[in-house]
Formats: structure tokens, C-alpha cells, sequence
């Protein structure tokens, strides 16, 4: 028996005001289905909350197009803390979240016509494709990209999570993890120098090395097919020292928090993991209770301390006000839901 990953479930997302940016998610990202939403503490995380049990609210939604969702997060025990310094590419962490598009130019007028905070202009990658930049109202940077797959044809343009630009100190050490033991085994370009496309990114002067990982084999599990296909740039800035995004914060502070895969037989994944020189830090063990969902879940560091998190859903709303509740438990870890079923989900999108 082996571990499956199904895709990037969600990100995750420190925030000062959940609703708030979850209308904005809604409007700029098509991200208008919610999966749940929940108060809580957070007793698992104590160690990257300063020792100290945190409480929070949290909000999920997903794009019906496909891809990955949102996990909206804020402190409600305390403010939510913002960087000390201004954060630039290839600064060690999760940097940019990548979101997929099905046509990026109509997309990019779109967005200039809603008066989004756009940085710099519609570009190309170092592999051809269209591109361009964006921030949110708290200046988290999202990535417009070309997207690989599609789930249905929901009314946006743009899908969901494709990914996520992260900084690194050494790409070939960052590797193990990501192309060895999370499957982006295939090299799509990996390029060193300044980069026209990246000159409006704060930082984006500074010499870089990218290295753009894809996965070359399909993706297995239940939620497969609506997570899709993804892809991982890793960013080494080789012209100045790389600073810690979240150095001196908590797990759930402002920015992007952690970046969340859906996977299946955790405790093959965790043996792996420990071979792998990535032991889990933290562990639910057993199912959590997430309010309208439930699952295992657990976390990794990469190489500089980024916070990988792995769900495996154990049940979740299909129909909330039927009472239909998906049991995935006593159903095979390999093969995808069937689409109708995937698809009533819709059921739960969020009307402005």
C-alpha cells in the first residue's frame, strides 16, 4: 500500500478580516463555493502559536472550475501580525499563490476594468505563457497562469489554487520534498538571471534562480479530478540573503500560512515522510472535527521551515440542508468521485 496525493486542497491564508476577504476571493477568483466555516481553537498548532492555544475562524471555499480552494484564517484571541520587513521574491516561504485562468488577456482586462491592484503588466514565463500579478487588499500577491485542467465551466474566467511561487535558500535540498516525496518530479524550465517578467515584484531586480515543477504522472484520489493539475516554482534569490517571511510570527499571522495537499493513507505518507527527513511536526492522529467536515490532518517543514499540510478528508457537506454527508472513509483511496456527485457541491456557492 502507498500514499496518494490528490492535489493542492487549499491555501491557506492569514487574514484580519475572513468576510471581508472572502467577498473579494468571491469577485476577483470565481472562489464562491463554501466547504465550511468554523470558530474554533487551535490546540494542535501550539507550537507555532507561541506556546499558547489561539482561536480562531476559518472559511473554506473552492472554485467550481477546478483547482484548489482558500482556507481564509483569522486570529479572533489576538490581531493578526503583519511582516516586519517588506517582503521580496525569493524571501523563504510561500510568496505567491498561483491561479489558474482560461484566458489570461480577457482576464487581465477584466481585472484592470474592476481597478484591482494589477503589478506591473501582462507578461510571459520563461516557458511562453501568458501571465500577470496581482494583490489582494492586504497585499498578498496571486499569479494569473495559463491553467492545465479543467473541472466544469462555472461563470469566471479564472479557476482555483494552481499553486504556489515559494522561496528557497537551496532549490536542490527544497527537491526532496517537493519533487521526491510530493510527486513535482518533472522540470518544466529551470532558469537563472534577472527576469523582465518579475521586475514589478518587489525584489524582482535581485539575480534569481526559478525552477518550475510539474507532476508527470496523473494525480489519483477522490478529489482528483476537481483539484486538478498543479505546479510549483521554486525561487532561489542568489544576489542578496534570504529573509524568513514568517521569521518572528505565528502560524496564522498575515500572509500565506501554509499550503495544504488532500491526500490518502496518511500513515503511509508519515512513514514515508520520516524516511524522507521531513518527519510530521504535528499530527491530529485521528479524525478532527472541522464543524461541517472532519478529517486527519498534519504538517511538514520544508528545508527553511514552510509549513506543508496534509488533509485526509474523512467526511464532508455534500447537501447541508438534506443532511448529506460524504463518508469517504469506505471508499477506495485511489479512485476519483464520480463528477455528479463532486458537482453538488455547487449547491453551496455563496450568492452576492
Amino acid at each position: 500500500m502507498s500514499y496518494y496525493i490528490s492535489g493542492i486542497q487549499q491555501m491557506g491564508i492569514g487574514v484580519p478580516d475572513v468576510q471581508a476577504v472572502f467577498r473579494f476571493y468571491r469577485k476577483a477568483f470565481g472562489a464562491d463555493v463554501r466547504i465550511f466555516e468554523e470558530a474554533a481553537q487551535a490546540p494542535l498548532m501550539i507550537n507555532y502559536t507561541g506556546g499558547v492555544v489561539q482561536s480562531r475562524t476559518a472559511t473554506m471555499a473552492i472554485n467550481m472550475n477546478g483547482g484548489g480552494g482558500f482556507e481564509i484564517w483569522q486570529f479572533t484571541s489576538r490581531s493578526t501580525e503583519k511582516a516586519r520587513f517588506d517582503i521580496r521574491i525569493g524571501d523563504t516561504g510561500l510568496f505567491v499563490t498561483r491561479i489558474k485562468c482560461r484566458d489570461v488577456k480577457a482576464q487581465y482586462a477584466l481585472h484592470q476594468e474592476a481597478g484591482l491592484d494589477i503589478i506591473g503588466a501582462l507578461s510571459t514565463t520563461p516557458s511562453g505563457e501568458s501571465h500577470y500579478f496581482l494583490r489582494d487588499p492586504n497585499g498578498n500577491i496571486f499569479e494569473i497562469t495559463e491553467g492545465k485542467s479543467w473541472f466544469s465551466n462555472a461563470p469566471h474566467l479564472c479557476g482555483g489554487v494552481e499553486g504556489s511561487m515559494i522561496g528557497v535558500r537551496d532549490i536542490e535540498k527544497a527537491k526532496k520534498l517537493y519533487s521526491d516525496l510530493l510527486g513535482y518530479n518533472k522540470v518544466e524550465y529551470d532558469v537563472n538571471g534577472k527576469f523582465e517578467d518579475l521586475a514589478h515584484l518587489p525584489g524582482g531586480e535581485h539575480e534569481l534562480r526559478r525552477v518550475l515543477l510539474s507532476h508527470s504522472k496523473e494525480r489519483q484520489g477522490p478529489f482528483s479530478k476537481l483539484l486538478g493539475a498543479t505546479r510549483i516554482e521554486l525561487v532561489q534569490v542568489t544576489s542578496r540573503p534570504a529573509q524568513t517571511i514568517f521569521e518572528n510570527r505565528m502560524w496564522g499571522d498575515w500572509g500565506f500560512i501554509h499550503l495544504c495537499f488532500d491526500v490518502r493513507n496518511m500513515d503511509e505518507l508519515k512513514t514515508a515522510a520520516d524516511k524522507a527527513g521531513f518527519p510530521f511536526t504535528v499530527d491530529s492522529g485521528s479524525s478532527f472535527d472541522m464543524g461541517e467536515a472532519a478529517g486527519r490532518f498534519a504538517y511538514v517543514e520544508d528545508p527553511d521551515g514552510t509549513l506543508i499540510e496534509f488533509v485526509e478528508t474523512h467526511k464532508l457537506p455534500i447537501l447541508k440542508k438534506f443532511g448529506w454527508y460524504l463518508n469517504l472513509k469506505k471508499r477506495s483511496p485511489v479512485k476519483a468521485l464520480p463528477n455528479w456527485m463532486l458537482r453538488t457541491l455547487r449547491f453551496s456557492r455563496v450568492k452576492d
